[in-house]
């Protein structure tokens, strides 16, 4: 069994920030299975799906973002989910918009969500994949930037970046992680 988890804040507020872009490529795969995440336990949304004989579990913390591992470590335990068969996805202020980068370990780079996620399971080798957001512009504070919407342009090329997360994910489903990094990451 793998965990797939996009990370976000919960509430309408929140819906179209760009720091919700994990929660955007968790509800595209939930939407390919034909699903909705209805079990809220674990202080998140989340929901089981098949591919190919392997089973994943879609999850969407509801902590807000600085409290994620708090969401991620008691699923993990109570699946028995080992760590290599994690996938968080983020988003990434050192990245341009719409880059993607798939790893399988790494710093959290100044991200909270990450920060807490590395904290709760005593280790940062894990996969991610990290959606680039861009920095902000010169004079606005980071948390007004992420908790910002895209602009249209960008928008659209987000719907295009979360379909490919999407797919990144769903290739995981099928091989090792390493194979969907180097398919992946162009």
């Amino acid at each position: 069994m793998k965990l797939i988890v996009g990370l976000g804040n919960p509430g309408s507020r929140y819906e179209k920030t760009r720091h919700n872009i994990g929660f955007k490529v968790i509800d595209a795969l939930a939407q390919r299975s034909g699903i909705t995440l209805h079990e809220s336990k674990f202080s998140g949304l989340y929901a089981s799906i098949h591919k190919n004989g392997e089973k994943a579990i879609l999850l969407k913390p509801l902590t807000y973002m600085n409290l994620s591992g708090e969401s991620v470590r008691p699923l993990m335990d109570y699946y028995k989910i080992p760590v290599d068969h994690l996938l968080v996805i983020y988003d990434d202020l050192d990245l341009p918009v719409g880059k993607i980068r798939l790893r399988q370990k790494g710093s959290a780079g100044g991200h909270n969500g990450m920060k807490s996620i590395i904290q709760h399971l005593g280790t940062s080798d894990f996969n991610r994949i990290r959606i680039g957001i861009n920095r902000p512009p010169e004079g606005m504070k980071v948390p007004d930037y992420v908790l910002g919407q895209f602009s249209d342009a960008e928008r659209i090329e987000m719907e295009s970046v979360v379909q490919t997360c999407a797919d990144a994910c769903e290739e995981w489903l099928e091989k090792p992680f390493p194979e969907v990094m180097n398919q992946f990451n162009s």
